[in-house]
């Protein structure tokens, strides 16, 4: 099968959901009129194929095209950098997985989803992503000509403003060329979920499905209800219903993560939250470890960050699910691991 970009496989994926609920729908009403036929409301894309156009082998459901192209011979599948400097670690650890030009094509419309979740803490309390590594990928990104990048959360902990400013990484991407966008409601749409089994449909930030690149900059720490906050988890910031993921935890965050679908995971480690994440506040908690993790494999770079807690990939549901699902691997054993010191 030929390549395609990420828009193009979510725009398909969603396309067959809503063929297989319209077909769904349809059979009911045969056999009985009050049956609710309510499509999901989520629009088609400006760009929207015919259903018939659609290759007969996209029928089978997701496949690794979605994803950015295999890392080339003598690329790394997932690189770890260690070192002082936050810009330094990122630029080694996406050098080592093939160069940002991999994820980022001439013209392309990308979106950061960094971990800024509270308006009352900044970042040395490692409640959220460390502002360099944003700024880092933002510049990154605009070198490789990318045409607009925009970087958003949707904070619980106080207004998106005072996050993004108390955070510090409003002021980072804005020194870098960035965006930062405030993610408005108006922009939420229910998508179908095309390998949900427990969650079949979302209301998700219509945005972060439609651009072309979607870059996840999740900081690694603890968190009372999914052990870990790392990739898969970051994503809850880009649904409206977080409280819906509550239930059956594991297994919702593997089916979001495979309706999202980010081109590019980078795990933010220069300080880990050990205890009481997610939001913390005490600095007794938090734990200096210089490190980057980057993979287009979002399973494999949590798996990997695991270690940083002393657990392993199985001690946090959502990743064995994901793996479970094919949405990546978590045998690390089984890809090529680069550690660079920087």
């Amino acid at each position: 099968m030929n390549e395609i970009d990420r828009r193009e496989f979510i725009r398909r994926m969603i396309l067959l959901a809503l063929g297989a609920t319209a077909a769904s729908s349809g059979l009911a009403r045969c056999g009985s009129p009050s049956v609710p036929t309510a499509a999901p409301t989520i629009p088609p894309l400006a760009t929207a194929t015919p259903m018939s156009t659609l290759p007969a082998a996209t029928a089978a459901g997701p496949t690794p095209t979605g994803q950015p192209p295999a890392p080339a011979t003598g690329d790394a599948y997932l690189a770890v950098a260690r070192g002082d400097s936050p810009t330094a670690l990122v630029q080694a650890a996406i050098r080592a997985i093939g160069g940002i030009e991999r994820f980022v094509k001439p013209g392309a419309d990308v979106i950061i989803k960094p971990n800024i979740c509270v308006a009352y803490h900044g970042p040395e309390y490692a409640a959220t992503t460390n502002p360099e590594v944003v700024g880092a990928l933002v510049a990154l990104c605009l070198g490789a000509g990318a045409r607009r990048v925009r970087v958003m959360d949707n904070p619980f902990g106080g207004s998106p403003e005072a996050a993004y400013a108390r955070s510090g990484v409003a002021d980072a991407v804005k020194a870098a060329g960035g965006q930062m966008e405030i993610m408005s409601e108006m922009k939420y749409a229910t998508a179908p979920i095309p390998q949900g089994k427990d969650l079949k449909q979302i209301r998700i930030y219509r945005d972060a499905l439609d651009a072309d690149v979607f870059i996840n900059v999740p900081i690694a720490k603890d968190h009372g209800l999914a052990r870990l906050t790392l990739g898969m988890k970051n994503l809850l910031g880009v649904i409206w219903d977080r409280p819906a993921m509550h239930r059956n935890m594991g297994q919702r965050i593997a089916e979001l993560t495979s309706l999202v679908r980010p081109t590019l995971t980078v795990v933010d480690a220069v300080r880990i939250l050990m205890a009481n994440g997610p939001t913390g506040g005490n600095l007794a908690d938090v734990k200096q470890t210089n490190t980057i993790i980057a993979s287009a494999d979002i399973v494999a770079a949590d798996a990997y960050a695991t270690s940083l807690f002393g657990l392993t990939p199985t001690d946090v549901s959502y990743i064995p699910a994901a793996a479970k699902m094919g949405l990546g691997t978590m045998d690390l054993a089984g890809v090529r691991v680069e550690e660079i010191g920087v």
